[in-house]
Order: structure tokens, then C-alpha cells, then sequence
């Protein structure tokens, strides 16, 4: 594994938590064809349409709600095997009106094609 390669998926998880609130940037980050288990979905889901339809369901269940004033991920661990890399991390969701902050485990399989990253497999799992 090249320190450049680690890197460069370190950095492009961030950058994707980054776009977050801008579904073309954020999704620029994501292979279409991406694979998903997420904690509150029912089950797996499979490319960018069932991944809007996910987004589509959380911004109605917390219409009135408090949203997370920052979403940062803190990298545990990083590693790249050719074209293929995979990052752990936790994701971590700031609140300030005294909604607990949440903290979710998050792995990433990533893919480099044509030279760039992208997440062909998403895993996150709420901690409580």
C-alpha cells in the first residue's frame, strides 16, 4: 500500500461528508451501482435511485426535527490494495439545542476507476 494511495481515500471520505446537503457533489463520491446497509433502512439497498428514496424518507421523518450541525468522520483505519481500498471510520453528528450527539461505525470499500475513488460498498451502523 502506497502512503499517496491511503491518502487519497482518507481524503476522499472527508470530502465526500463535506457535500453533505448537496446530492451531486455528495454523490460524485459514490459508485452507482453502490451497495448499502444502513440502520435505518429496512434493508440492503442498491444504487443511487433506492439510496434518494432513503434520503426522501429521513428528511420527511425529521421535517420539524433538529438537524446535525456538523457530520465529521474520524478515520481509524485505512487501507488500499491496488484498486481496491477500504476505510474505517466513525462518523460523528454534532448537535447544539440538546439533542444528543449521535456516532455512527461506518466501513467503505472503495474503488478506483479511470483514477478516481468511489464507494462501491457502504456499511453504517448507529451506535448507541
Amino acid at each position: 500500500m502506497t502512503t499517496d494511495a491511503r491518502g487519497e481515500i482518507v481524503s476522499r471520505i472527508s470530502t465526500m461528508y463535506d457535500a453533505l446537503g448537496d446530492r451531486p457533489r455528495f454523490d460524485a463520491h459514490l459508485h452507482p451501482d453502490v451497495l448499502m446497509w444502513e440502520s435505518d433502512a429496512e434493508g440492503l439497498l442498491r444504487g443511487l435511485p433506492a439510496l434518494d428514496t432513503l434520503r426522501d424518507e429521513r428528511r420527511a421523518r425529521a421535517a420539524d426535527g433538529p438537524r446535525p450541525v456538523s457530520v465529521v468522520p474520524h478515520v481509524v483505519a485505512a487501507d488500499v490494495w491496488g484498486d481496491t481500498g477500504v476505510v474505517r471510520y466513525e462518523l460523528h453528528a454534532t448537535y447544539v439545542d440538546g439533542t444528543p450527539d449521535e456516532v455512527f461505525r461506518v466501513t467503505d470499500v472503495l474503488r478506483r476507476e479511470d483514477g478516481t475513488w468511489r464507494i462501491v460498498h457502504h456499511h453504517a451502523e448507529r451506535r448507541d
